[in-house]
């Protein structure tokens, strides 16, 4: 079986300066192939190996959603439900919609923002409460979020009355025999250390979204995990993992699964990706196939290479766009007339005052007091009527600790301008990978 991989893998290891990789295939319950090339850790020497584990980040939604569904089938929780208030609404969501469901904030519809920040020292994490806002109805539409794996997590921690690691090893890890698989901080045992795009070493660190982002686990442990794990579930509730919402052409999204949509071949997969970590997972059921390819960096390009060499093998019609549910939509021209704008941008605690100069060139001026103006390009897309990077730093602690960038998306509506100001760090070949969060937008037009 896929010959030629070890020359194939350590050349894109290479040419894309990335420490390792580790790769895994199961078919019908059972692995055929676990393999590592390169090294978990740089300054050891020490050899990846198929026994290394891996940081695996969001690959561990699918392990929150698969508990989410053993709880459901226990009784302990309804997916269509409304998340009950002390989980859904910890803090005011400040919207008159009612509170998203389980099944929705699973799928990424629950309303949400885009989130995710991590800790590399002693102190304390940015609170994630200050970012549960309720940006657009629930169910209305899609937004990849980990605060909404958050509020899962909280509630299936109240309702088995176990911390999250522990409910998963119990119900989910151990009955399958698969004790590598885990949640935390740190991996006991072989595991890869983590590194930036140019071979920096992180150090350990902690994410807000744990339940979300903290998995750890070996190539070959997770591809019996995706053969195996349907067995402990009902098959109506299977069914309900696997029923997605559309994301794109391409790609829908179920419970803790990204599915392929329209022609070819139905392949289940879920990303990892963040600070030093280019992780997948997919399964293709009706070939009782799973394929796991874990790297130790933050550059995805080596992971994506050796996926699409091991799934273009193995499975007749593959294509990368099939697992690829993030595509960046087609930039259009920004139409919005000149004028001038001024509001808010909500942050922790309060909002602070923006203004939005729109220009007859296309072009915006926007001013944050505390950060400066800048002008800068406008575009537009399908989803937003202005969409434009702004080369400041939203002036709160939570902006300053990683975030140096944002990007505004606004929407015209009612005499308003409403949308979201998303602070960012692009890649981490400077420093370490930044935090990401989502800010609301209101503005009305200014005489």
């Amino acid at each position: 079986m896929l010959d030629g991989l070890t020359d194939f893998c350590t050349e894109v290891l290479a040419e894309h300066d990335c420490p390792s990789v580790s790769v895994a295939v199961a078919e019908h319950g059972e692995p055929v192939l676990a393999e590592a090339y390169g090294w978990a850790d740089l300054a050891a020497r020490r050899p990846a190996t198929p026994q290394t584990a891996y940081s695996l980040n969001s690959i561990t939604k699918t392990f929150t959603a698969i508990g989410c569904c053993l709880a459901a089938d226990a009784g302990l929780l309804d997916l269509d439900t409304p998340v009950p208030g002390p989980y859904a609404r910890p803090y005011a969501w400040a919207a008159p919609w009612p509170d998203p469901t389980l099944r929705q904030l699973l799928q990424h519809r629950g309303g949400l923002g885009g989130y995710y920040n991590f800790e590399y020292a002693d102190g304390p994490l940015i609170d994630p409460a200050g970012y549960l806002t309720l940006l657009r109805e629930p169910g209305s539409g899609f937004e990849y979020s980990n605060l909404g794996y958050l509020q899962v997590g909280r509630l299936l921690e109240s309702v088995t009355g176990q911390a999250l690691p522990d409910f998963l090893r119990e119900r989910l890890f151990e009955p399958l025999g698969l004790p590598g698989l885990r949640l935390g901080v740190d991996c006991p045992g072989p595991r890869a250390e983590r590194y930036t795009a140019d071979r920096r070493a992180y150090p350990l660190y902690r994410s807000g979204t744990p339940v979300a982002s903290a998995g750890w686990g070996t190539a070959e442990n997770l591809v019996l995990l995706a053969q195996r794990y349907p067995e402990l579930l009902r098959p109506g509730t299977l069914a309900a993992m696997h029923a997605g919402q559309p994301v794109n052409e391409h790609v829908a999204y179920g419970l803790g699964w990204n599915l392929a949509r329209g022609a070819g071949p139905v392949i289940h997969s879920h990303g990892g990706g963040g600070a030093g970590v280019a992780a997948m997972l997919l399964a293709v059921p009706e070939l009782g196939l799973s394929v796991a390819v874990l790297c130790n960096s933050t550059d995805k390009t080596a992971r994506d290479k050796v996926i699409d060499h091991v799934m273009g093998e193995l499975v007749p019609g593959y294509r990368p766009e099939l697992i690829a549910p993030m595509t960046p939509e087609p930039v259009l021209a920004m139409e919005l007339p000149a004028g001038r704008w001024a509001g808010t941008v909500a942050v922790p605690g309060g909002a602070l005052p923006v203004e939005l100069g729109i220009l007859a060139d296309g072009r915006i001026e926007v001013g944050l007091p505390g950060a400066g103006r800048a002008t800068v390009p406008a575009v537009a897309s399908r989803s937003w009527a202005l969409r434009a990077a702004v080369p400041l730093q939203l002036p709160t602690p939570d902006a300053r600790l990683n975030t140096p960038a944002m990007v505004l998306e606004l929407r015209a509506a009612q005499e308003r301008l409403t949308g979201v100001l998303r602070t960012y760090k692009d890649g981490d070949r400077e420093g370490w990978y930044g935090n990401y969060l989502t800010h609301p937008v209101e503005l009305v037009e200014h005489s």
